[in-house]
Order: C-alpha cells, then structure tokens, then sequence
C-alpha cells in the first residue's frame, strides 16, 4: 500500500483539484514522520496511509482523508495547530486538533499518573477518555471516524504491545468501539473491531471456533448452496428479480450464538443459523422487497417472533431492511434479510454513505437532521453528569444498544434500548407523565412497571395528580424498573429537588437497611469519604436523592468482580487453603476463611496467625478475633486480586406457601450462582425460615441476589446468617439438606 494506491482509489470519485490537496497531504505526513518506524518494524506512514485508504474506500471528503493523513503528526513530529492550519486550512487544523486530544487522552487512560505510580486499571481515566470522544462527535462525525479507522489499524497490530495493555484496548475496544460503529450504521468495521478484540480477550475459544468452522465449512456451503438455488429459482417464477447471496456469520457472532445455545443445552453441530441469505432486489423499489418477502414466507414457514421491519420503522443510523427467520426443509432455521442496493449501501457504510462533503457543504441535510438527537443527548449528558463513569454508561444504554420500537396511542413509532420498561417510554414521552407515572397497558392489558418492552408493543401510561413524584426503588438496578440514562437522570432531578432533611433521613434509612442485611460494620464517614463527599450528611442527601444508589455503595464495598475459577470453590469451603487473601501485602502466604464468621470480599477483615494451618481469615467484628487473648498472634490481611467463590449462609423469613423454595432457587439461579445447601425451617404462625448456603464472588452479588429475593412474593426479610439455624420452641425443621456444613 502505497501513495499510488490511495490518488487512485480517490481520482475515481474526487475532482482533481481535491486529489492534489490530499497528495499534498500525504507528502507533508511522509516528511514528518520519515525515520519514525512502528512497534512491529514498519514504517510509521503506514499507519496513517491505512486510516486514509479506509475512509477512501468509503468515498469520504478530501478533508477528511488529508486529516487521517496527518492525524499524528502533532503528537508525534511536535507540528503546531498553526503550522497545520497555515498549510492545510482550518478545517484539517479542527479535525487533526480533535484527533490528538483523544490520542493524548488514551495515554492518559493508560499511563493515569504518568511520572509517580502509573495504574493500568484506572476506569476514571478511562471513562474521561470516552466521554470525551463521544464529545467529539457531537463536534463533528468525522472525528469518530477518524479515530475508528485509527483503532481498527491498531488492533490489527495489537500483538506488538504488552499483553496488559493488549487486553486493556481490546476490552474498550469491545465495549465502546464496536457498538459505537453499529451504532452509526457500519456493520462491516463493526464486525472486524468485535473479531480482532474477542482473538485478543479469549484467544483459546476464538481458535476452537475457527477449528469448527473449518471442519464442517464443506457441509454448511452446500446447505446455503441449495436454499440459494431454491429461493433464487422462486423469486424468478414470482417474476421478482433479485440477487441472493449467503453471508457468513462472524467468528464473535457465533461465539455469542453458542452461549445461549449453550444455555439451552445444544452442541455446536445442533446450530445451523451460522449463515444468513441477503437478497438485494434488483430495482431500487421498495414494493420489492416486499414482494421478495412474500416468495420467502410462502416457501418456508417463519418463525413466529422473528421478523423485523426495518424499512417501514428504519433504524436512527438510516438502516433499512427486511428481517425474517424462516424454518427451512428438514426444521433448520435460515435468516434472511431483504433490502435495495441503497439500503445494501447505508447498511455497509453507515453514516459514511451520508456523510460526503463537499468543500464545507454537508451533503444530506435529512441524514443530519436524524443525527441530530445523539449529538444532543451527547451534550446533554455532557453538562448534567458529573462522573465520567455515569457518562459512560448512559452512552452504553442509550447509545449503542439494540433497539425496540413502540407505538403510542396515536400510532406513532418510538425508539427505545432493548430492555427499556414503561416508565422509560414515559420519560421518552415527557418528564410530567413520568413523574405522575400510576400504571401501564401494553397493547390494552395492564402490565407491571419493570415489563421489558418489545418491538411492536402499544404502551399506554396511566397517571394521576395525586401521586407525589417517582419512586426512589425505581432507580435501583437490581430491580428492572429503568433502563434509559434519560429516565434515571429525570427521576433524580426529581427527588434532588425534595428537602435536604427528607434526603439524609431517607439516605440514612437505606444504608442502614444495607449494612444490616449483609452484616458490614462500616461507618458512615467512611462510606463518604470512598464517595468523596466532605461530610456524612452530603452522602446521605446523595443517596436519599437518588444521584447515587445503594446499588453502587454495595459494589463500593466489594471489590471489583472477576471471572470465576470453579476449581476453587471446594478449596474455600472445606476449609482448605483460598488464593483470594493477602498477608502483608505478599499473595503466597497459606490462609483459609474462618468458617465461624465466613467473611466475604468487602468485609473487613483480620488474620490470625495459626499454630500449624498458616492463616486463618475473620471478619474483624467476629467474635473469635474481638476476644483474642493473644494479640501478637493477629495480623493485617486483605482481599487480594485472584478470582475465587466464597461460601455464605443466607436467610430468608417469609409467609409459608407451596412454591416459595421454588421461586427462591430460581432467582438465585438466574443470578449463575451455586446452592450447595438448603434447609428450611416451618413455624407454627404459618410463617417459614429458609437457610440457603450460597458460593457468591463477593458482597456486591451478593447485595444484588437480597435485592432480587424481597420481590419473590411472600418473602418478608432476608438477611446474611452466620450461624446454622437451631431448633427453637414451636417450630420444626420441614426439610434438611444443608450439604454445605458452613
């Protein structure tokens, strides 16, 4: 790849004037970074003629490709702003300017305290890092385009790095990069950002997949053969003229395909869906598409549930399409998507296929006014979010996800997240009917708050004056209520408005409510200082208002979850040595939990130096440490950073009625977290008490999972228990299978 390569792809749609200017562009950017050379041995113009030559394939402006050009060469060969402006005009100065503040900032994120103790993991960095570019965006688009390009080349070179910092791009990558281009209509940059980064995060699963693919490719490419020829030989007897192609499902696609395969209990040779036919219609009619999809249903049957209209209801990025999933001969399923060689377009490219300038002047005004809402809501955020954590996952929810499309009475179409409730809808609506929000009928039935809506459904609100604002449990993730930044930010300011004495009483309610169920002794003025308020009574009015949640003081407490290594789990219980405890600050010393106390990551916890057993863990509270009579015989201990589960006993008291166990498991279940042990104990005023002995990762599941077990009907209380229940005066044991011995 060349400088050749590039004037030609640009003199195919570029006049002549213009590709002089990026010729120009690319011999400054050669000057600059002559002698420069990249970590896997190229030479470093490389880099930028890659971003240039990406953008060009998606017939971008000459701005834009001279920008990608020089997008490096103020961070890298000390070229001022206004040098470049003097040589290259404004607009390049804007767009390189932007380009580099968010390559300083990714620096940042990776080195945060650059020249004193530097931390890989710092998510504030990070988050600050994305807040800013999404920015960016509401600036001007190619910025974020820019920046894709740039991202996509380096994670093609991604191996050069240290694994840490491999890791560290590859998850962001994945998280914010990908969706990002989905997001803005380019599915096929999408596709590659999400393969690169799922070969770096899981290589040993992204090669197992491969392997499967490659060995069952020959079987799979005569399936799509055949269903081609049948559903080409239909279309042309319906007299409808189309082109019908297989597509290949992506490597990270099908791994996410497995997943829930998986969970239903099937084996990679049970999943045909791995490929999907596109049909491109001929004639750029939309009554094509239509009729093509006529043809499809009346050969296969569809599968109820699946089928999506995305050319009556196009997407916010402009994608239009036809979705259907049909059951083909022998019971295997095939998608098929139906689209014009216009829509084919939009759907590859996104918002590049719109967003061509010439010399100032935006091309398609309609596609600008549709962007629009994200810029925004972008700016929106920008001013009313404080954390760039919270930022961050506003943009997540509200901005990348998948999509779901209601009615409203009147027959109008809104777009919400998939997962979005109705009080979500309400607060899309108006912020008035949200907050007198008394009910909801989905397509003419009433419904509970915490429905997740679905594409098609007809929402309804009921409201009324007399109810005194929104809930404040409505804020809590756990339960389901809110999924929109849009609507957790209303209902906020909403109680953020109440007096400051309502606040700090309720704040106080709620934490102690959280302390007490999960046995923390932590005080409140160290809960506000983890939260970086000046005063306990800053937290509380915090808290009682809803600008932060009980949900983020319990994963304050715990530390940040891992992936689970199951073969420790036994270790933990049996009394056995853990790896989860630091002694001293070295990771190698022999410890084991205390099974007096069971403590879990967010408790705090004391050591006991053993005679002959290395170790042993309490929670500082236990009554075994606080009555010690050898003191020289404790010592410091922390959680350390290796995965782990951890035994605790839980209990619940609740009204006793045929089925209660039942709904108990299933919601632990849900939560992916084993039972090793169940008993149950029946009183005599109708009332029941359920151990349950949990192998959770910390305090924060754990909050979580007591959060999920008070809206199973008839529970009154749950709570942590660290004892094993005894016999008491008028009651007994119905069942007893505490196999957990904790």
């Amino acid at each position: 790849m060349n400088k050749v390569d590039l004037i030609s792809r640009i003199s195919e749609y570029l006049p002549s004037d213009r590709v002089e200017f990026v010729a120009t562009a690319y011999d400054y950017s050669a000057q600059c970074h002559e002698g420069q050379y990249r970590l896997s041995g190229e030479p470093y113009l490389q880099h930028p003629l890659y971003a240039a030559m990406q953008l060009a394939k998606l017939k971008l402006d000459a701005t834009c490709i001279a920008s990608a050009l020089l997008h490096d060469v103020m961070e890298d060969c000390d070229v001022s702003l206004e040098e470049l402006e003097k040589r290259f005009g404004p607009e390049v100065g804007m767009l390189v300017n932007g380009v580099s503040k968010l390559t300083r900032l990714e620096l940042q994120a990776i080195y945060p305290n650059s020249g004193s103790n530097g931390n890989v993991h710092d998510s504030t960095a990070q988050a600050e890092n994305l807040r800013k570019m999404l920015v960016a965006m509401a600036q001007d688009i190619r910025v974020v385009l820019i920046k894709l390009v740039d991202r996509h080349h380096n994670m093609r070179t991604l191996k050069f790095l240290p694994r840490e910092r491999q890791l560290r791009i590859a998850r962001e990558t994945l998280d914010i990069y990908a969706p990002l281009a989905d997001r803005l209509g380019m599915a096929d940059l999408k596709w590659q950002l999400e393969d690169l980064s799922f070969r770096t995060l899981q290589p040993d699963r992204y090669r197992e997949i491969t392997r499967l693919i490659t060995q069952r490719r020959g079987m799979r490419e005569r399936y799509v053969a055949q269903v081609t020829r049948v559903l080409t030989e239909a279309l042309g007897k319906a007299g409808v003229k189309a082109n019908v192609t297989g597509r290949p499902k992506h490597i990270y696609s099908i791994h996410q395909k497995m997943n829930r395969y998986a969970e239903q209990g099937k084996e990679f040779d049970q999943i045909y869906d791995l490929f999907a036919l596109r049909v491109l219609v001929d004639r750029d009619r939309v009554q094509d598409c239509y009729a093509a999809l006529g043809v499809v249903h009346g050969l296969w049957r569809p599968i109820p549930g699946q089928f999506d209209d995305y050319v009556a209801n196009p997407r916010e990025n402009g994608y239009q399409s036809l979705h259907t999933t049909v059951m083909t001969g022998g019971g295997v399923p095939l998608e098929i998507q139906i689209r014009t060689s216009e829509m084919h377009v939009v759907s590859e490219f996104g918002i590049a296929a719109h967003w061509r300038y010439k010399e100032g002047v935006k091309g398609d005004s309609h596609f600008e006014d549709r962007l629009a809402w994200v810029r925004q809501r972008l700016l929106d955020w920008q001013s009313e979010l404080s954390r760039p954590e919270e930022f961050v996952q506003s943009v997540k929810t509200d901005i990348l996800p998948d999509q779901v499309f209601v009615y409203t009475p009147k027959g109008d179409v809104k777009e919400l997240p998939a997962g979005s409730t109705p009080i979500d809808f309400a607060y899309l609506i108006h912020t008035d009917i949200g907050n007198q929000c008394s009910g909801a009928k989905v397509n003419g039935k009433l419904t509970s708050l915490d429905y997740q809506l679905q594409n098609g459904d007809m929402v309804q609100m009921l409201t009324s004056n007399k109810i005194r604002g929104p809930r404040l449990d409505w804020l809590n993730p756990d339960l389901g209520y809110v999924k929109t930044a849009n609507a957790r930010q209303a209902i906020r300011v909403w109680f953020r408005r109440q007096r400051r004495a309502e606040n700090i009483e309720r704040g106080q309610e709620l934490v102690d409510k959280e302390l007490r169920r999960l046995a923390l002794t932590f005080t409140l003025n160290d809960l506000a200082r983890q939260f970086k308020y000046s005063s306990r009574e800053d937290f509380l009015a915090a808290l009682g208002s809803g600008t932060i949640s009980i949900h983020q003081v319990a994963n304050t407490l715990s530390p940040p979850e891992r992936p689970v290594v199951k073969d420790t789990v036994g270790r933990s219980r049996d009394g056995r040595p853990v790896r989860g405890v630091t002694v001293l600050g070295v990771e190698d010393v022999l410890t084991r939990l205390a099974r007096c106390c069971n403590p879990l990551p967010g408790d705090q916890i004391m050591g006991f130096i053993t005679r002959s057993q290395g170790v042993t863990v309490h929670k500082r509270d236990c009554h075994n440490v606080v009555d010690v009579q050898e003191q020289e015989r404790l010592i410091q201990v922390e959680w350390g950073s290796t995965p782990q589960l951890y035994p605790v006993r839980i209990q619940l008291e609740g009204k006793d009625r045929v089925g209660l166990l039942r709904d108990i498991t299933t919601v632990v279940s849900a939560e992916k977290v084993n039972i090793s042990g169940v008993m149950t104990e029946v009183h005599g005023d109708g009332t029941v008490t359920e151990y349950l002995n949990l192998e959770t990762s910390g305090i924060g599941q754990l909050s979580r999972i007591f959060t999920r077990l008070e809206k199973v009907g008839g529970v009154l209380r749950v709570s942590r228990s660290e004892h094993p229940p005894r016999a008491e005066s008028g009651s007994k044991t119905k069942r007893g299978e505490d196999s957990g011995g904790l």
